[in-house]
């Protein structure tokens, strides 16, 4: 095999695993952020425990210093919406959800599949929407 096609062959190689994965078909109504944060934290051992939703201002205030994500916490109104907390090791991430019609909505969103130190995150307030539970999981009735 000559040199030049074996190069071709490695970026093609490279660029395959860099590409976001295949989403699954969303199965319900999709879910829009209202605002959204996304970034970068090097310890991977802060990862460690993060919650999926948060309903209450005080454990978005404690993620929000703990990740050192720029400038204060934001007010969110938690009568009227959820904040959710996506993660990936790849050095790319975005945003998804959807809510089925019973109740149950699954956030997950695309990220790449190459590993890179640290983790990326994304921060997203969403209205409530009769959601019961989170990625099949009992939503608290505390907000």
């Amino acid at each position: 095999m000559s040199y030049q096609r074996l190069m071709i062959m490695v970026i093609a190689l490279l660029v395959a695993w860099t590409l976001p994965l295949p989403a699954a078909p969303a199965k319900g109504k999709p879910v829009t952020s209202l605002k959204q944060w996304s970034g970068s934290v090097d310890d991977l051992s802060l990862l460690e425990g993060t919650p999926e939703v948060i309903l209450a201002a005080q454990e978005l205030e404690k993620l929000w210093q703990a990740w050192k994500v720029p400038g204060p916490a934001p007010k969110v109104d938690f009568s009227e919406n959820l904040v959710l907390v996506l993660t990936t090791r790849g050095s790319i991430l975005r945003f998804g959800a959807t809510l089925d019609d019973q109740g149950n909505l699954q956030v997950g969103g695309l990220a790449t599949r190459d590993l890179r130190p640290g983790f990326r995150y994304v921060i997203a307030v969403v209205s409530r929407n009769g959601e019961k539970t989170v990625n099949g999981k009992e939503l608290a009735q505390d907000g």
